[in-house]
């Protein structure tokens, strides 16, 4: 079946169910190809790509290297089940280089096929770690309000966002959400503003009451991302996590770290566990794992955890393309362009470059009240006043983000009210000059009320 071109959006319409869009609306962009963080879509427009699709693209659009070895992989060994005894040597290969890059004891490796299945996967591992020891009780698991673990029904029970719940119930029980590390909203904390510090006492106060509360001899683990990417690009204090790991570890709970986003560079390391300086029990990832050139999850877990789920029959759980050959290919692949061309150190410091620019032409600007950054992970959040820091209306008919791609062709993303980036590590400074300027063009004419003049 061949398809005219100028038909796509209209096939699009009639056959295709989108992620958080209604059957109302019309506008469809249809990508057609993509080369370093550019897009081209059906109808021949350009777009920069400062989302890295969805915070994914490390390595950028259309490398080569990375469809040859897919080529290649499948004319070899397409596919076959790693159930059982049953294993492949690209899985190896790939399996053994993740375990030389994670952070000691966490060298063993449960592969999945994205993000959503690992947090499936790393909520049943803490469980039944647990029941394997005799403590079948241990069946809670903590949060926090505003995080994003996924659309299973375990990972979207531990998502903190109301939409994400609204329909979908029951949802999993014995799931216990905390207040998220997000010191710019003091309202969060009290009436006074504190300091990072004193966030982060806060923090640790309402967990030992949780805890306390739940009985610690209930609770399997704590998941959470090292920053919270959905919820804002929310980067909790220095001091947050390593104090969160001492107290989880005087209760015998479990740490997960959903690093789906921030893994494999996006941090300037390759986990954020190393940027922030604490190694989990368990670190969940995808995504930049091959920069989205093909499905693939990685879970990197614990010899403690391992040598507990290896007894007796094993893990009794296991997905369809655990292992994939072609997946796996690629990955190591992915991570072989990401170590020669030097990308942990152009994230840091392009990541830098760019917060410098969108501080210069942006700092200013009314409804302008925060911008953060870790690597290239950035975000700017809007207010509609920055004294009392209340949060910029928003209109649906005219969000910012969907007005700079229109007008601009800059792709950025709408999250929490603030706008989030996070593009390509091979982002080059002109492109990152081209990314605040945009933002900058369609910013300095959005008013308080969320009203955006025209250009």
């Amino acid at each position: 079946m061949t398809l005219d071109i100028a038909d796509l959006a209209q096939l699009d319409r009639a056959h295709i169910i989108h992620p958080y869009l209604p059957g109302s609306a019309t506008e469809r962009v249809v990508m057609i190809s993509g080369s370093g963080c550019r897009l081209t879509d059906s109808q021949g427009r350009g777009y920069l790509d400062a989302t890295g699709g969805l915070w994914l693209a490390q390595v950028g659009h259309g490398r080569t290297e990375l469809a040859d070895v897919a080529h290649a992989q499948m004319a070899k060994l397409e596919y076959f089940t790693s159930f059982w005894e049953f294993s492949n040597e690209r899985a190896i290969e790939l399996a053994t280089r993740l375990a030389s890059l994670a952070p000691a004891p966490l060298s063993h490796v449960y592969f999945t096929s994205g993000g959503s299945e690992g947090n499936e996967a790393a909520i049943k591992m803490a469980r039944y770690y647990h029941h394997r020891r005799g403590e079948s009780s241990r069946t809670w698991i903590l949060a926090r309000s505003k995080a994003y673990h996924g659309i299973g029904y375990g990972g979207g029970s531990a998502t903190g966002f109301p939409l994400y719940h609204e329909g979908f119930a029951p949802m999993m029980p014995h799931v216990s959400h905390l207040t998220p590390p997000w010191p710019y909203r003091t309202e969060l904390y009290g009436d006074q503003p504190l300091s990072p510090e004193q966030v982060t006492d806060f923090l640790i106060r309402e967990l030992e009451e949780r805890i306390a509360e739940i009985g610690p001899g209930n609770i399997a683990a704590m998941i959470g991302e090292p920053i919270m990417g959905v919820g804002g690009m929310l980067v909790p204090p220095a001091d947050y996590w390593p104090r969160v790991r001492e107290v989880l570890d005087r209760h015998g709970i479990l740490l997960i770290f959903d690093e789906v986003v921030t893994a494999y560079g996006r941090v300037g390391e390759w986990f954020a566990a190393q940027y922030f300086g604490v190694t989990p029990d368990i670190i969940v990832t995808a995504k930049g794992i091959t920069s989205g050139y093909v499905p693939l999850g990685a879970l990197l877990v614990g010899d403690h955890v391992a040598e507990v789920l290896l007894r007796d029959h094993g893990f009794p759980m296991g997905y369809t393309y655990n292992g994939h050959p072609v997946a796996t290919a690629v990955a190591t692949a992915n991570l072989d362009l990401i170590e020669r061309e030097g990308l942990l150190a152009r994230a840091t410091g392009l990541g830098a470059f760019l917060h410098a620019e969108l501080e210069a032409q942006l700092g200013e600007l009314p409804v302008v009240g925060e911008i953060r950054s870790v690597g290239m992970m950035l975000a700017v959040e809007l207010v509609r006043d920055r004294a009392t820091r209340a949060p910029l209306p928003l209109h649906p008919e005219r969000m910012p983000h969907d007005v700079i791609r229109r007008e601009t062709g800059v792709i950025v993303r709408d999250s929490a009210h603030s706008l989030v980036l996070s593009p390509p590590l091979i982002m080059t400074e002109a492109e990152a000059r081209e990314v605040a300027s945009a933002l900058r063009g369609v910013l300095e004419r959005t008013e308080p009320t969320g009203e955006i003049r025209a250009a």
